[in-house]
Formats: structure tokens, C-alpha cells, sequence
């Protein structure tokens, strides 16, 4: 019965937790208070985890959850049972996609889509960059235009991007260099 039951708990969490990992946070609060397979202390532990391994957080999340509840077999169990909504979602609109994929009104509404994302990712950039890279409650305290800028991230930036776009190196050995810089710079 504790399968059937958590199959269910994990894909209502799946099918409802629309906007990330973070997202299954609240139904995985419900699940440990109405089932008591895991607890608050458990929770925090998968959050910690989850954020430092590979892969999406609810997942993470959700594979410690049933590795707690019931095992290896539960990890799996539960991963799938997180996932299974979304592979049912996509597999339905790959059929209706593909219905119509040569139809004029799609390739119109895919156009249409790409500057929609395009300022989506830019407005998360732009948000991002304000938050590293400018010290506006210490320009609005000051006033002085020089205390606006957070200069040693402003500097890492710019050289970050130039080493991108002149030595194209993985992206990953800059991230790397960003974490030393953070470190030794006390970014």
C-alpha cells in the first residue's frame, strides 16, 4: 500500500509543482506531515544535497525522499513517480506537434515564441547583473557615482567575457575561476 500511496504523493507533486525544484518544497512539507516518511531535519538534508549534486533540485529531492522512505527501490520508485507527469505531458504535445508541425499557424506561433524567451532570459541576466554588479543601496546612501558599481565583480565580469569571446575556453574553467576570484577576493 505505501507504493501505491507514494507513486501518488510524488506524482501530484510532479504534476503540480510547476516553476523548478524549489516548487516541490511545500508538497514535500505536506508529505512528511500527513505520511511521516521523512522529516523537517530530513528535508532540510535533501535541500542541502540536492543543491550540491548533479540535476534538477525536485528530483534530487525527490530521490532522497523515497532513498529515506524505502531504499534504493524507493529513490527510483519515487524518481520516476515525480517525472512520470511531465513525460506524460510532453509525449502529448509531441503528438500534437507533430500533428501540425508543416502547419503555417505553428511555425508562426514558434516565431512569435522566440522573442518572448529571448527577453524572458534577458530580463533574468539584467537581474542578475544589478544584483553582482551594482551597490545600489550604497549609491542611494552616497549618492557618489563611483560607490555605484561593485568594482571587483564589474572587473571579473569584463574579463570573464573577453576570455570568452577570445579564447572560447569550457565554460566551465571560467566558472572555476570566478569561485577562486569570489574566494580570494571575498566576492
Amino acid at each position: 500500500m505505501i507504493w501505491l500511496q507514494m507513486f501518488w504523493e510524488f506524482f501530484k507533486a510532479g504534476l503540480f509543482a510547476v516553476g523548478g525544484g524549489l516548487a516541490t518544497l511545500p508538497f514535500l512539507y505536506d508529505i512528511s506531515q500527513r505520511t511521516g516518511w521523512f522529516t523537517a531535519e530530513d528535508i532540510a538534508n535533501m535541500i542541502a544535497i540536492s543543491e550540491s549534486t548533479p540535476g534538477p533540485l525536485g528530483v534530487n529531492m525527490a530521490t532522497y525522499a523515497g532513498f529515506q522512505a524505502l531504499g534504493i527501490p524507493g529513490g527510483i520508485y519515487t524518481t520516476l513517480s515525480l517525472t512520470a507527469p511531465a513525460l506524460i505531458v510532453i509525449s502529448i504535445v509531441y503528438a500534437v506537434l507533430k500533428k501540425f508541425k508543416e502547419s503555417d499557424a505553428m511555425a508562426r506561433i514558434f516565431y512569435g515564441l522566440r522573442p518572448a524567451s529571448t527577453a524572458l532570459i534577458a530580463a533574468a541576466g539584467l537581474g542578475v547583473a544589478k544584483i553582482s554588479l551594482l551597490n545600489l543601496p550604497l549609491f542611494s546612501s552616497t549618492g557618489s557615482l563611483m560607490s555605484l558599481f561593485r568594482w571587483p565583480s564589474l572587473i571579473l565580469a569584463v574579463i570573464i567575457y573577453v576570455g570568452l569571446v577570445k579564447f572560447r575556453w569550457h565554460p566551465v574553467i571560467y566558472i572555476a575561476i570566478s569561485a577562486v576570484a569570489g574566494v580570494v577576493l571575498g566576492l
